[in-house]
């Protein structure tokens, strides 16, 4: 409490109450717009927990899929060019004509 020109000054108001929560701000955080505000801030707590555990799920999904299926392909298509590489390689060097034919 504050003194005012000899008037005492109580933030809790004039009311004497017997708890000390009643004071301004306990006043303020029990008001609907405040209470309001808190759930709309816990729903969109839960949703964005949710969403980023979808998405965790879905991220795991792809990159397990891309492991087993595409990896394999990849590793595949490499050791193909290699060998059409390698045979490319080989004909030069024999002087014999190129596997890829041109027609005029």
């Amino acid at each position: 409490m504050a003194s005012m020109g000899g008037k005492r000054f109580s933030l809790t108001g004039s009311r004497s109450r017997s708890s000390k929560n009643d004071g301004v701000l306990a006043r303020i955080s029990q008001s609907s717009i405040v209470i309001k505000g808190k759930e709309a801030a816990c729903g969109a707590t839960y949703m964005g927990k949710k969403l980023a555990k979808s998405t965790g799920k879905a991220a795991w999904l792809v990159a397990t899929t891309f492991l087993v299926l595409g990896l394999p392909l990849i590793i595949v298509m490499d050791r193909e060019q290699q060998l059409n590489d390698l045979d490319l390689q080989q004909a030069s060097l024999l002087g014999g004509a190129s596997p890829v034919t041109t027609q005029n």
